[in-house]
Order: C-alpha cells, then structure tokens, then sequence
C-alpha cells in the first residue's frame, strides 16, 4: 500500500496542475463566448387574410343572399311543388311565396353544412382554411470560417439600410442575405436546416420562440433593424493595452454564425443539408421566397462587430 501511494504520489501535483489549467481555459471561453454581441433583421405580420365574399346577383333579395331562381314568378303563385302548400296549410299567392322562402332557407343551410364540413376535412380538422392557411417555419443556419468579414460587413450593411417594415422590403433583405452567403461558399464550415409546418393561428407562436431561442444566445444586440426600428450600441475605443489584455484572457472567434428564421405561407420544401450542394438549393430555395408568400422573418449573426 505504502509502495503504491509513493508511486501515485508524484503524479497528483501534474494532474492537479492540469486541471486548473482546463478549469481556468474552459470559464474564460464561456467568459468569451457570453460577451459576443450580435446583429438582428427582421420583421413581418402574421395577420389572417380577409375572408372572401361572393358578391350578390343582381335582383336578389330575401332569402339566401339575393338568389331566386329564374323562370318562376317572384311574387304570388307556387314554386311548382304541389306537396308545400299541403305541408304548410296554406294556399294561393302568399303561401306559395312563403314557401318558396322556406325552401331556400333549407336548402342553403344543407349546402352551407355541406362546404363547411367539406372545408373542415380538407384543411386537417380546421374549420376555414381560407383564414387559417399552412404556414412553413424553416430555421437555417450557417457557420463560416471568422475570415468572412466581406459577409460580415454585407450584413451591417444591410440592417443599416433595410426597409423591414414592409414585405417588399423584408423580401429584399432575405434575398441580399441568401446572396451574400451564396457568395462565400469558400467559408462555409457548418450548416443545419430545420422546418416544420403549422397553421396561421399558431404560426406567430412558434416562429417568435424560434426567434427567441436564437437571440438568448448573445449577451446583447449590437445592431438591430426591426419593424424599421434601427438600434446600434455604441461600440467603446479599446487602447491598445486593453486589446492586448483582451487577447490574453479571451478564447479567439474562430467562426461567424448566421441564422435564417422564414415563415412563409404555403408547403415550403427545403432540402436536408448533408453538403456544400444541398446548402447551395436550400439557399436558392429560401431567396425565391416571394413578398406575397412570405410572413415573418428574422435574421441573426454572430459577432457583429468587426473587432469582435
């Protein structure tokens, strides 16, 4: 026993060295990593689109939205079914009238029930899919190498002078940013894609978790154009000493990460990224998003500052 603690002994102190070595690199680069700020565009509306309605034919009026059969008196006599007068116990030209009044009722009604329930099949059990249409909800992510700082300065450029309260400009931005990664392919290290589909009424919810999942993961938004609400924090002079200082203490950048958050109405289908190739097509697919398709969108990057 003796002999095996004076054999163990002279490791202890290398082993203990190292450990506080791992400890003291491992907090400082969560030290790091929880300092990054980042950059965010983004906007748009998930408002239901306004039901359609049919417009009345000219001369209606009653019953059933201005309709009456052509070919048949308007006022006073019968419908031409003997079996209504009977059944209400009325005759001559009010009865008929009112019978014929009646009969529209029921019929539209029974049509009515018919096309709702017809509506509701169709749509996956919801009641309108006219005002709750498929809503696609696509998470792309991108990780480049730190030496991208072309695409970094595309993407300040853009938050800085991107119109994201309208869809045409929301639209231009996913184009610019699609562009601009499509432009770097000798950067690309990582990528991941996720998509899911859901209805307009619980689309918003899921997309703003999405979004906000992905902006918990910066210690503050360096560079922000939202609903054009455009926000910059102030970037502080670092002397030349706190640089050093900061190189010293920090773990280095080595990637910049871009995240794609697209709602966009419609079955959008995105393509798994298992290459540079599949990145490439799910790029192309997410520009050709048009402003009519699409709802929301967020984009997010990591660092935002050139020295960061």
């Amino acid at each position: 026993m003796k002999k095996l603690h004076s054999t163990l002994k002279p490791l202890l102190r290398p082993l203990l060295v190292l450990s506080l070595v791992m400890a003291f690199v491992f907090s400082n680069a969560h030290d790091a990593l929880a300092a990054r700020g980042g950059g965010r565009i983004g906007g748009g509306s998930f408002r239901r689109p306004a039901p359609t309605r049919m417009a009345p034919r000219p001369g209606g009026g009653g019953y059933g939205g201005g309709y009456y059969s052509p070919g048949y008196p308007r006022g006073g006599g019968g419908f031409g079914f003997p079996f209504l007068i009977p059944f209400l116990g009325v005759g001559g030209g009010f009865g008929g009238l009112f019978s014929i009044l009646i009969f529209i009722a029921i019929a539209n009604f029974l049509v009515s029930s018919f096309r709702r329930t017809g509506d509701s099949e169709g749509s996956g059990g919801y009641s309108n899919s006219s005002t709750n249409p498929p809503v696609s909800l696509t998470k792309l992510q991108v990780g480049l190498l730190a030496e991208a700082r072309e695409l970094q300065a595309d993407l300040n450029r853009i938050a800085q002078n991107a119109d994201t309260g309208s869809s045409e400009g929301l639209d231009l931005v996913l184009q610019e940013t699609t562009l601009s990664l499509l432009r770097h392919p000798e950067y690309w290290t990582y990528a991941s894609i996720e998509s899911q589909q859901s209805r307009l009424e619980s689309a918003e919810e899921k997309f703003n978790r999405l979004a906000l999942t992905e902006r918990s993961k910066f210690s503050e938004e360096t560079l922000s154009n939202v609903n054009r609400q455009l926000r910059q924090a102030e970037q502080k002079a670092l002397s030349a000493a706190e640089k050093s200082q900061q190189l010293m203490t920090q773990a280095p950048g080595e990637y910049i990460v871009v995240t794609l958050l697209v709602a966009a109405q419609g079955n959008l289908k995105v393509p798994a990224v298992n290459s540079a190739d599949d990145l490439r097509q799910a790029l192309n697919q997410l520009g050709a998003v048009s402003s009519e398709q699409l709802l929301a969108l967020e984009v997010l990057w990591t660092p935002q500052a050139e020295d960061d």
